[in-house]
């Protein structure tokens, strides 16, 4: 990971536009290809950020001090330096993962016993699916025979949604599961985070976890 604090200007061109004047900021790049723009506030939500895959360029052939990124829709960040402050890079490793709560970790068990719950014909291949960035909470086969990764969350949110699309890249990439579907279930799921899976053609499952442990059976519904 790549630590920036400069003071710098951001713009967002794309399919809409967007501009953050000049102010000292934070800009991370992870190893992933991502990188985003923090204030000192927000808690951990940027104020602007390109998400993976794409690509970064220092410099436009003018100036040394513009940072040009760009994803594969052709969408642009263009971060203009006036003063670097700050630049390390730092090698984490990879990460173990996020350590499910009972909850959770006790859907994922019972979705993976019940993955007809999310249509006829589903079949599992395997829970906690690896790949370089983590475990896909379960890898499974639809009724036509393709792959679909679900990420499964007690509260469903933007981030949640975040982490099945880096899963979905990965995925994509190998051969023998392409192409790979995404389903975000979880208890409950945010307004946004259901917009920005519809967006990225993610399927959204609202589970009910007595209805998974058979006290009911009437309340799962997939969108």
């Amino acid at each position: 990971m790549r630590l920036v604090i400069a003071r710098c200007s951001v713009d967002y061109a794309g399919r809409l536009t967007a501009h953050l004047p000049s102010a000292p900021r934070l800009i991370l790049v992870k190893a992933d290809g991502s990188v985003s723009i923090h204030a000192d506030d927000r808690a951990y939500k940027p104020l602007n950020w390109m998400s993976p895959p794409c690509t970064l360029k220092e410099g436009d052939g003018e100036s040394e001090s513009v940072w040009t990124v760009v994803n594969k829709a052709g969408e642009k960040l263009i971060i203009t330096m006036e003063e670097i402050l700050h630049d390390s890079s730092h090698e984490l490793g990879v990460d173990p993962g996020l350590i499910k709560d009972g909850v959770e970790a006790h859907l994922q068990e019972l979705l993976a016993d019940r993955i007809e719950t999310l249509g006829e014909g589903y079949t599992l291949i395997r829970r906690e699916y690896p790949t370089a960035i983590g475990p896909v909470d379960i890898l499974c086969r639809d009724a036509d025979g393709g792959t679909v990764a679900v990420e499964i969350k007690r509260r469903g949110e933007i981030d949640g949604v975040e982490q099945l699309t880096r899963y979905l890249e990965l995925l994509n990439r190998d051969p023998h599961l392409a192409p790979v579907k995404g389903v975000f279930a979880a208890q409950e799921i945010k307004p946004q985070a259901r917009v920005l899976a519809t967006d990225r053609g993610i399927g959204c499952v609202v589970l009910d976890y007595d209805a998974l442990r058979g006290i009911e059976d009437d309340k799962l519904r997939l969108f």
